[in-house]
């Protein structure tokens, strides 16, 4: 006899909805979204989607009403709870649109919590779309079974990112002139530094040194190297986000 095929199964549609989700619900599609099941995905009456909400975790559904241009689904059940989240933020300083969007996009795959697009004096990316930024996240999110979505700042000068820094949370900034001296181990910061943490990654073209001085005077600042190589920023933030997960996020959790 065949095995019974797993259910729902993975190829079920996976969508983020922007309201609270609840066992028994129906909840109507319009726009993008029934667009997207209806039209690329051609689902048919009864078929199964997966549908999270960043509040409460994911659920089943199923369609139970299909028109042109909406559909409705009845939620089965809950399937997990929302993720927990490790307590990091990124920081870093819009670069190129493209690129910038990779970050984000990546930031969310790798589970972190906050991300706060930074100005700096050499940042070039300012003209920013918050609800563009969004999207990648969600989209990224749909992808990679998350079930929490990164909380999105809006672009902060860094100076004030500085003054208004809470005293509890180590800010690691990646300092590509610390590995000539030998110092800045990652690895190290990591043990001697536990708690809530952030990231803060420079723009194309470095810190200042006036910035690089500001940075370095906070007292919850931490200077650490990211190797031998001089990274793309895009590169750097990413590189950093992996470190601290293997050492202090999810991926390492004894």
């Amino acid at each position: 006899m065949p095995a019974t095929p797993a259910y729902p199964p993975h190829s079920a549609p996976r969508l983020y909805v922007d309201s609270e989700l609840s066992e028994g619900a129906e909840i109507r599609l319009e726009g993008s979204h029934a667009h997207y099941l209806l039209k690329v995905m051609r689902i048919q009456q009864g078929d199964p989607v997966k549908l999270f909400d960043d509040r409460t975790g994911e659920y089943l559904a199923h369609v139970s009403a299909l028109g042109k241009r909406d559909l409705i689904l009845a939620i089965d059940g809950k399937t997990r709870e929302r993720e927990a989240v490790p307590d990091l933020w990124l920081c870093t300083a819009p670069i190129k649109k493209d690129r910038f969007n990779w970050i984000v996009e990546k930031a969310t795959e790798l589970g972190v919590a906050k991300i706060v697009p930074v100005q700096t004096e050499r940042t070039q990316g300012q003209g920013l779309k918050p609800e563009k930024l969004r999207a990648h996240m969600i989209e990224a999110a749909e992808q990679c079974e998350r079930t929490a979505l990164p909380s999105l700042n809006s672009l902060t000068k860094l100076p004030a990112l500085l003054e208004q820094w809470p005293d509890g949370r180590h800010l690691f900034f990646a300092d590509e002139r610390i590995h000539e001296t030998g110092e800045g181990s990652f690895r190290k910061a990591l043990v001697a530094h536990d708690g809530p943490a952030a990231i803060l990654i420079g723009p194309e073209g470095g810190f200042s040194d006036s910035e690089n001085d500001m940075i370095l005077a906070l007292p919850q600042s931490v200077a650490v190297s990211l190797g031998p190589r001089i990274l793309r920023a895009d590169t750097a933030a990413i590189a950093a986000i992996s470190l601290w997960m293997a050492g202090r996020g999810d991926w390492n959790p004894g």
